[in-house]
This record gives C-alpha cells, structure tokens and sequence, in this order.
C-alpha cells in the first residue's frame, strides 16, 4: 500500500478503504465507537475537509481515540500516518 510521503498525503478515503480491509481480517469488525468515524472519513478527500459540522481534523482524531483495539502492523502505520496529519 502506498504509504504517506514528505509533500503528499493519501486521501482520507483511502485510508479509511485500507482501515475497512484491514480491521476485517482481524475478525472482530470495527469497533462500534470508531465505525461513525471511519464511515465520514470514507467520503472525505482530506484533513482540511468538512464532514456535516464537523472538521476533518475532529473526525481523525475520533477515530483514533476509538481505534485502539485496531492492532498490527498495517494499523501502527495507518495511525502514525493520521497522527503526522494532525500535526
């Protein structure tokens, strides 16, 4: 998968794409208190993006509050990955 480089972020509708697929082989669904979340960044483009009242950046950073029974490797660089978009 196409990670994030130093200029260009990934859509945040890939990254919620690559979320799905990889939550989904651990077997156990995404987590209730994240799957709202994940289901906005689904049809946003960035950060910057609005989802309804709510900014892109609150949205991210939901998720990953709710994320955390989100494990392995894919999920470690997904969340590194969101986390530098906060910054």
């Amino acid at each position: 998968m196409a990670t994030q480089t130093e200029n260009k972020t990934r859509p945040l509708h890939e990254i919620a794409r690559e979320i799905r697929e990889d939550w989904s082989k651990q077997g156990t669904g995404v987590n209730y208190a994240a799957k709202p979340y994940l289901s906005a960044m689904s049809e946003m483009d960035s950060i910057n993006s609005n989802y309804g009242a709510d900014s892109g950046r609150s949205v991210v950073a939901y998720f990953l509050s709710n994320a955390g029974s989100w494990r392995g490797d894919v999920a470690r660089r997904v969340k590194k990955e969101l986390n530098a978009m906060l910054r």
